[in-house]
């Protein structure tokens, strides 16, 4: 862990190292299915598309958990309480993250962890300079690998775990149990989570939101390749894949996939991958909830809930739980 200064704020620097990044990519295209891990869409560039995703009209997502958060702000900020560290997961720009700093009672302060170090600068330094003297302390981390907190100068009376944009459906639902669980592990009795959950709803809405007609999902689902040809020398020929989203209706969840549209070899990191026609790589899953299903998951692992707010089509909802 290396620690630098970012202007008036400190970067507590975890990030996956290339060496990571070559490794866990090439296992992955060496399993039967293939398939690799979601957290290295956001590099930079991943960054910036999944920022435009999140504009799109298909993409209900985002603007449904944000109207949710804005309509409800008073009451779930009284359930944050004053005097609160925010801790968010998957901080991206940190949009939805104003709202609760507007709101929160002296909160004393926010700690951003995401896996691009150049999104997470940007933002840090930019709720710094809007929020200052809230003390603004940014995580570089993969959050499914062990980390250290940050403390903050001032003591807060209770932690909350800010995970929006229902990125817990990226994991298997035994896997968001464990995951919910080590998050427990960061808390106190008292402290709060915050997360937004994607609920069931028709295949039509889904498909669009995952397969808008832009191309911008499909250029971040092939951004992967271009990536590792970026930074481990692969030599994927991008035109011979192609961006694939499909609900699997039976399981919950949106799949997504590159697919290989002829038998091609690909050579990275000095190891050979073939791929035969129509062969696909699955990039993520997203599954989608039950709202009595998730509050279950979660009492399961510790957990109490205690507010959860949707919104009138019932597309999304955000719970609010306490350990």
């Amino acid at each position: 862990m290396t620690t630098q200064p970012c202007s008036e704020i400190v970067l507590n620097d975890f990030a996956p190292t290339p060496s990571d990044f070559q490794s866990e990519f090439v296992a992955g295209l060496k399993r039967h299915p293939k398939t690799l891990p979601c957290k290295f869409f956001y590099d930079e560039r991943g960054s910036l598309l999944f920022d435009e995703i999140c504009e799109l009209e298909e993409y209900y997502l985002t603007r449904t958990e944000t109207k949710i958060l804005h309509d409800n702000i008073a009451e779930i900020s009284a359930l944050c309480g004053s005097d609160c560290v925010l801790v968010e997961l998957g901080s991206g720009r940190s949009s939805k993250t104003r709202l609760l700093l507007d709101h929160l009672e002296t909160p004393v302060a926010y700690v951003p962890i995401d896996i691009s170090r150049p999104h997470l600068l940007r933002a840090a330094e930019a709720i710094n300079g809007d929020y200052f003297p809230l003390q603004i302390l940014p995580v570089c981390a993969d959050y499914n690998q062990p980390l250290r907190l940050p403390v903050p100068a001032r003591t807060p009376k209770r932690k909350v775990i800010f995970f929006p944009g229902s990125t817990i459906g990226n994991f298997e639902p035994w896997q968001a149990a464990g995951f919910l669980g080590r998050l427990a592990t960061w808390c106190q009795p008292g402290d709060g989570l915050l997360i937004g959950v994607d609920l069931e709803k028709s295949r039509d809405i889904l498909h669009a939101a995952y397969n808008d007609t832009r191309g911008v999902t499909a250029a971040f689902n092939l951004n992967l390749l271009q990536r590792a040809n970026r930074e481990i020398g692969a030599d994927f020929i991008l035109e011979q894949f192609r961006h694939r989203a499909i609900y699997d209706e039976t399981n919950g969840r949106i799949e997504m996939h590159l697919v290989s549209q002829c038998p091609q070899r690909v050579v990275l990191a000095g190891e050979e991958i073939l791929f035969g026609k129509e062969e696909f790589v699955t990039t993520e899953y997203s599954y989608k909830y039950h709202e009595e299903s998730f509050r279950a998951l979660a009492s399961r692992v510790g957990w109490q809930a205690q507010r959860t707010w949707r919104d009138e089509g019932r597309l999304f909802s955000v719970h609010y739980f306490r350990l």
